[in-house]
């Protein structure tokens, strides 16, 4: 095997020599070849004009750089009506014309900025043995020809954000390829819409619930069949169902606290069994204490910046805080106070009931207590069960006498009790599910209507997508009627989701990878080189 075969040279060319200066290893390597193509007319040739030497930068071999010094050939061209009389000899396939770098060391440079980018590149192409600047990089990168797009079918349209909440573009996914199509600088009906126009044979088109996207493909692909992303459709109608939650449980801790404040005596507290917590430590008390103050001060000079003629977004930026939290603050005109935690399950709930029984009938010794109740399996510790009893100093548990309580849930987390298939859901939130559903009439039947309609999902049914609006219209729960009102606006595309195999979840997929190319580049770059990161990602 020869020298030139271990480099990988291309046939025609032949190492002559080659030595190592200053660390980097340069090769000398001559043409062979005995005659040459004119590359106007095509016309090949063996009448040799001269020779000439170029150098060029090619993959770096055993650590180190390498340099090439190639000694090439200018021929005449017998053609006589060519319009080149003089010619040097093409090395294309190994070397452009004019190129300082070989081919595939402009590949391997290629492959890093589309990898790393422009500075990362640089410090990534020194430690591999390649001196290249970041403009040099980007440049290569730019200069990349958009592959021209195959027949698309089934397109796949959404959006992604170049700055969170304020700018965004569209992208554009071949569905049956699992391939990203183009990308769009905004999301605008008409940039899509005339994207769209160039691609006739476009069937179907699978979106999100954006009005902009529908009327874009309306406009932009008429012959299309729209179809609405399942995904969405399923997270519209939970966040119809928490809407349903929020104002259904609110209603009815209203009316349990007005019964309880109707029935028991000024000054008493009660508290429910499956609610009795551990007193907190004095640690926790003055964390909680200094949290409160310090939320106090705040709101205090969010009063002060307001009166001064401040908008939400300047408090928020000089107070670093969120906007959001500025608008609720001053809408609601009063200090905020910390929301109580949830209960969680502790190992001494089991033995509450009984525990509270000792403590009605007299039993006063803790430690009496925590050995009664370890006897009986509790595996917590003795300063645990005293933490529990300081409460019953301050608070009168009561027992539920049968009558089922409600979980205590946000609106937020009990919103995926009524979601999950029944089968995901463990032993102790079926009972939670039982105990919401005995609670009210209400979330008995929009539970029974949310399972029926995703059990219409999973089952591709829609052709029963009519009976079930009719079930909401007649139901009278406001929210489900409004995301039935928002289904029937589109109702085609809906009918066309649920029996059809397409939908958006490649399109959200390569989404993701569009942040990750994103937040590589720091978020600094401009639309053009994210485009060209994108199309040609690795």
């Amino acid at each position: 095997m020869s020298f030139s075969s271990l480099l990988g040279l291309p046939a025609g060319l032949q190492v002559l020599s080659f030595d190592l200066v200053n660390n980097v290893l340069i090769i000398q390597v001559a043409s062979t070849a005995s005659e040459s193509a004119c590359p106007v007319c095509q016309c090949p040739t063996s009448r040799m004009h001269s020779h000439y030497s170029r150098k060029a930068a090619d993959l770096a071999c055993g650590g180190h750089q390498v340099q090439l010094i190639l000694y090439v050939r200018k021929f005449f061209c017998t053609n006589p009506d060519c319009s080149r009389k003089i010619f040097a000899e093409r090395l294309t396939a190994f070397l452009e014309p004019w190129a300082r770098v070989t081919t595939r060391l402009g590949q391997q440079i290629e492959a890093i900025g589309l990898a790393s980018c422009g500075r990362l590149g640089a410090r990534l192409g020194a430690r591999l043995r390649i001196e290249i600047s970041r403009t040099s990089i980007l440049r290569r990168v730019m200069k990349l020809a958009t592959e021209t797009t195959e027949p698309v079918q089934h397109l796949g349209v959404d959006d992604f954000s170049f700055r969170r909440g304020r700018t965004f573009g569209t992208v554009l996914v071949d569905l049956q390829r699992h391939q990203i199509l183009d990308l769009l600088p905004d999301r605008q009906k008409e940039t899509a819409a005339a994207w769209m126009k160039t691609h006739p044979e476009i069937t179907h088109v699978s979106r999100d619930r954006s009005s902009e996207y529908a009327s874009a493909v309306s406009a932009g692909a008429p012959q299309a069949i729209q179809v609405a992303d399942r995904f969405h459709i399923a997270k519209n109608l939970s966040e119809a169902v928490q809407q349903l939650l929020a104002r259904v449980l609110l209603e009815m801790k209203t009316a349990s606290q007005g019964a309880e404040a109707a029935t028991q005596a000024p000054g008493d507290r009660l508290l429910p069994v499956e609610e009795w917590r551990p007193a907190p430590e004095e640690s926790v008390k003055q964390t909680i204490a200094i949290r409160r103050a310090e939320r106090q001060e705040r709101y205090q000079q969010v009063l002060v910046l307001c009166e001064q003629g401040l908008t939400s977004p300047e408090i928020a930026l000089r107070l670093r805080m969120k906007a959001r939290t500025v608008r609720d603050w001053l809408h609601k005109g009063v200090a905020p106070e910390t929301r109580p935690r949830r209960k969680y399950r502790s190992a001494f709930d089991p033995y509450a009931p009984y525990v509270l029984k000792r403590w009605q009938e007299g039993e006063r010794s803790g430690r009496q207590l925590w050995r009664e109740v370890r006897f009986q399996g509790y595996s917590g510790s003795e300063r645990m069960v005293y933490r529990f009893l300081e409460t019953l100093k301050t608070t009168e548990i009561v027992t539920s006498a049968g009558t089922p309580r409600l979980p205590q849930y946000t609106s937020t987390a009990a919103v995926w009790l009524f979601m999950r298939h029944p089968a995901q859901l463990d032993e102790i939130q079926r009972e939670d599910l039982a105990a919401f559903r005995l609670a009210h009439a209400s979330l008995n039947t929009t539970y029974q209507l949310v399972q029926d309609f995703l059990h219409m999902m999973r089952h591709r049914q829609g052709k029963r997508l009519d009976a079930w609006l009719s079930q909401v219209h007649e139901s009278g729960l406001a929210e489900l009627q409004s995301f039935a009102q928002g289904v029937e606006q589109e109702k085609a595309a809906v009918q066309a989701g649920l029996p059809l195999p397409i939908s958006n979840g490649q399109v959200e997929g390569q989404v993701t990878k569009i942040k990750l190319i994103k937040r590589m580049m720091y978020g600094r770059a401009k639309f053009p080189l994210l485009r060209q990161r994108v199309l040609h990602a690795l």
